[in-house]
């Protein structure tokens, strides 16, 4: 749960988590500032391509990281036919590939504790508020791990209902998938207090 970093090296790896994160951000403000869903597309082409890059086995964990996406599209897609607006369906739906492909990039290539050391150095003015600058970015961090493996965990629940039932499980998964999240940050917690706590 503490770390999603892939085992497959790639030279994102090696790149400093500050730079990734910058880099991160300044990707997802393009992404918003664009409208055109040809110009999203193009952009979307950069963590595809770096994706790509990282070898078929990179790639496939990339893409099951993406799949937990498929409702929102769907959804997306259906509201935006029925409203005659396919042009801004398609745009939001590329801004939200390739934001969250984006991120999922950095996820995958960085590792936890880099994520940390970035997000309490940005921090350290609130020390002066007395906010504990670790603490802060420990929830930042965590936040960031979380995403992709509460979706994981909601597809596999999805694929349980599906191998014992015929009907669509719909809102049936949300209570299993709370129970689910809820177990995990007791994990985490138990980590954390076994390290030490959060400092």
């Amino acid at each position: 749960m503490l770390t999603l970093t892939s085992p497959v090296k790639t030279p994102l790896h090696r790149l400093r988590a500050g730079v990734k994160l910058a880099a991160l951000c300044a990707y997802t403000v393009l992404l918003f500032g664009l409208r055109d869903p040809a110009a999203l597309a193009t952009a979307a082409l950069a963590p595809a391509g770096l994706i790509a890059a990282g070898g078929p086995v990179f790639a496939r964990h990339a893409l099951r990281l993406l799949w937990p996406l498929w409702p929102f599209l769907l959804v997306l897609g259906v509201w935006h036919w029925v409203t005659d607006d396919a042009g801004q369906g398609a745009a939001i739906a590329l801004r939200l590939l390739a934001a969250v492909a984006a991120a999922n990039l950095v996820t995958m290539t960085t590792r936890l504790s880099d994520m940390l050391a970035v997000i309490e150095t940005l921090l350290q003015p609130l020390s002066r508020l007395g906010l504990p600058p670790r603490r802060v970015a420990l929830v930042f961090a965590l936040v960031i791990r979380f995403i992709p493996v509460l979706s994981d965990r909601l597809t596999q629940i999805r694929q349980a209902w599906l191998a014992r039932s015929r009907r669509r499980p719909g809102w049936r998964v949300m209570v299993p998938a709370t129970l689910a999240a809820l177990d995990d940050a007791d994990h985490v917690a138990e980590a954390l207090r076994a390290r030490g706590g959060a400092g």
